[in-house]
């Protein structure tokens, strides 16, 4: 099974980042305004309107304060997925600031390079978005 692992630094305390990360209702405003135009809760089913007006529903699998990492799977949307688990986590850098961590287990591995396009391409929006709230 393919696994993508991306760490992006954050220049921010990490309990801020985790702030961010760990508001799972609010994933358009705090992580990726624009990508993401809306974001809907039911229980522990989260549903991503995109900017484009498409949709992906997720199951928020855990929230774990103490490791400040966040684990959820898409359930569906846009691109053909026989399986999806992703884990955010936020672990401080040694330099300072945060580290943040995205991994990513799915099938078919023909999504490998699509997968690691939108995982860097997203990760970067993150780390704007967080560093823009913190000035």
């Amino acid at each position: 099974m393919p696994t993508i692992h991306k760490t992006t630094f954050i220049n921010v305390p990490p309990e801020q980042a985790w702030d961010a990360i760990r508001d799972v209702g609010a994933f358009h405003l705090r992580l990726v305004p624009g990508l993401t135009a809306d974001t809907r809760l039911d229980g522990n089913e989260r549903t991503l309107i995109l900017g484009d007006g498409s949709t992906v529903k997720e199951a928020i699998v855990s929230i774990d304060e103490e490791e400040r990492r966040l684990v959820f799977a898409v359930k569906e949307g846009r691109m053909p997925l026989s399986h999806h688990n992703a884990s955010f986590q936020i672990i401080p850098d040694p330099q300072g600031g945060s580290q943040f961590i995205w991994i990513t287990d799915f099938l078919p591995a023909e999504l490998t390079e699509a997968i690691q396009v939108q995982a860097d391409r997203v990760s970067t929006v993150i780390k704007q978005t967080i560093e823009a709230a913190s000035k």
